[in-house]
C-alpha cells in the first residue's frame, strides 16, 4: 500500500495555505525597506571629445571680466565721492570760527592801514598824488567802473575825500564787530577797492588777496560767530528755517566760497614757490639776504644784519620757504603735519612783517590761513578764554597785609 496519510497531509497543508485568515484577525504586510539617501552626484566628467577654449577666447573673456570689475569699482567710487561731496556741501556750514577770525583780522588790517596813512592820505591817495597822472587817467580799470569810482571822483576835493576816508574807517570798525554784515560788506567792498586802486604805485600783493577774499566772503557767512549779528541771531533766530531750500542754498554757497578761498591760497603759495625755485638767488640759497639789505625792505638794519650774519641760516630760510610753500597744501591732510605747516607759515608771515616792513600783507595772509584751523580748536580756545576771564572777574581781591605798628627804639 502507498502512504495515503502523507498524501492527505500534503493536501491538508495546501488547503491550509489556501484558506483565508480567520475572521476577526488582522494581518499587516511587512513595512517596505526604506531606500538609503541618494549620494550627491558628481559632475559629469568631461568627455573625451570636449574642445578646450583657445588662448584668444580665454584672453578676451579675462579682459572683459577685468573691465567689468574695474567699471564696477569706478561706479562705486564715484557714488561714494558724490555722496561725500553732497553731505559736505549741504550738511552744515564749515569753518565758521575760522571765517570769523578772517573777518576780524581783515577789519583790523583795514583800520591799521587807514590809521597809519591818515596823515599822508592826501599826498598818497588824494589831490597831492596828481603828479603821478592817476587823477587824470587811472592805471587800474577798477576806478573806471561806477561801483568803485567814489574815491577817484573825490580825489580832487580834499574835504570830500577825507569824508570818504573816515566813512571807510567806520565801515571797517563795523566789519570787525560784525554788525549788519550783509549790508556793510558790499559797501565796504566797493569803497575799499576804489580806495586801494586810486594809486597803483603804493599797492602790493596783499591788496590782491584782500580784494579776492572780500569778493568770496560775499557768498559766505563770516558773521555767524563772534559778532553782533551772531548775538542777534541767537535771540531772534535765523532768517530761514533749518533744512529749508533757502537755508540749504546758503549753506552750499558758504562751503563753495570756502573751497574757492582755500584753492586761491594754495595757488598763491604753490605758484610763488615754483617761481622762486627758478631764480638763481633761490637756487644758490642767498635770496633772503638781498631784500633785507635794501632801503625799501630793510626797515630794521640792525635786525637785518643780525639775521643775515650767519650764512647757513640764510640758506635755510631761503630753501625752507620754498619747501614750506610747495608742501603746505599736502601738510594739511594729517594733524601732525597740519600743526607744523600752520606754525611754519605763521612764522613765515611774521618774519615778512617784521623784517621787510609789510605788516598789512602778512596780516592779510594770516587772516586767510585761519580757515585751516578746525572749528573744534577755535571753540576750545574761545571757551577757555571765556572761562579764564570769568574766573579772573570772580576772584577775591588779594589780601592786604595788616598794618604793623612802628617799633620804637630807645637811644
Amino acid at each position: 500500500m502507498s502512504a495515503p496519510v502523507k498524501t492527505s497531509a500534503r493536501k491538508s497543508d495546501a488547503k491550509t495555505r489556501k484558506d483565508p485568515a480567520p475572521q476577526g484577525t488582522t494581518t499587516s504586510a511587512p513595512a517596505p525597506a526604506t531606500a538609503p539617501p541618494a549620494a550627491p552626484r558628481d559632475p559629469a566628467p568631461a568627455t573625451a571629445n570636449t574642445v578646450p577654449r583657445s588662448f584668444v577666447t580665454r584672453l578676451l573673456s579675462f579682459v572683459s571680466s577685468m573691465i567689468a570689475g574695474l567699471w564696477a569699482m569706478v561706479l562705486s567710487a564715484v557714488d561714494r565721492i558724490s555722496a561725500f561731496i553732497g553731505d559736505w556741501l549741504f550738511n552744515g556750514k564749515k569753518a565758521l570760527y575760522g571765517l570769523a577770525v578772517t573777518r576780524i583780522l581783515f577789519g583790523v588790517t583795514a583800520i591799521g592801514l587807514l590809521a597809519s596813512n591818515f596823515g599822508t592820505r592826501l599826498y598818497t591817495f588824494g589831490s597831492g598824488s596828481a603828479w603821478n597822472g592817476e587823477l587824470a587817467e587811472p592805471v587800474s580799470e577798477f576806478p573806471k567802473i561806477w561801483a568803485f569810482s567814489a574815491f577817484h571822483a573825490a580825489m580832487g576835493n580834499d574835504v570830500l575825500y577825507t569824508a570818504l576816508y573816515l566813512l571807510l574807517g567806520v565801515l571797517a570798525v563795523l566789519f570787525v564787530l560784525g554788525w549788519r554784515f550783509r549790508i556793510v560788506l558790499p559797501i565796504f567792498f566797493c569803497l575799499w577797492v576804489g580806495f586801494i586802486e586810486a594809486n597803483d604805485m603804493v599797492g602790493d600783493q596783499g591788496d590782491n588777496m584782500f580784494r579776492i577774499a572780500l569778493l568770496l566772503l560775499l557768498f559766505a557767512d563770516p558773521a555767524a560767530r563772534w559778532s553782533l549779528d551772531a548775538r542777534r541771531r541767537a535771540k531772534s533766530g535765523e532768517w530761514f528755517a533749518p533744512n529749508s531750500q533757502p537755508a540749504l542754498l546758503g549753506t552750499m554757497f558758504h562751503n563753495l566760497a570756502l573751497v574757492a578761498l582755500a584753492a586761491q591760497v594754495f595757488f598763491v603759495y604753490a605758484s610763488g614757490a615754483l617761481y622762486k625755485a627758478g631764480g638763481a638767488p633761490w637756487e644758490e640759497g642767498y635770496a633772503v639776504y638781498n631784500p633785507l639789505q635794501t632801503a625799501r625792505f630793510g626797515t630794521w638794519p640792525v635786525l637785518s644784519d643780525l639775521v643775515t650774519a650767519w650764512g647757513p641760516m640764510v640758506t635755510i630760510a631761503s630753501w625752507g620757504s620754498i619747501l614750506l610753500q610747495v608742501a603746505f597744501p599736502l601738510m594739511l591732510l594729517t594733524r601732525p603735519t597740519r600743526l607744523i605747516g600752520l606754525l611754519g607759515i605763521l612764522s613765515f608771515h611774521i618774519g615778512i612783517a617784521v623784517l621787510m616792513g609789510l605788516p598789512w600783507f602778512s596780516l592779510t595772509m594770516i587772516a586767510i590761513d585761519a580757515i585751516f584751523i578746525r572749528d573744534r580748536t577755535w571753540g576750545r580756545l574761545s571757551a577757555g578764554t571765556k572761562r579764564r576771564w570769568q574766573e579772573a572777574g570772580a576772584a577775591p581781591p588779594p589780601a592786604t597785609p595788616e598794618a604793623v605798628p612802628p617799633v620804637r627804639t630807645v637811644v
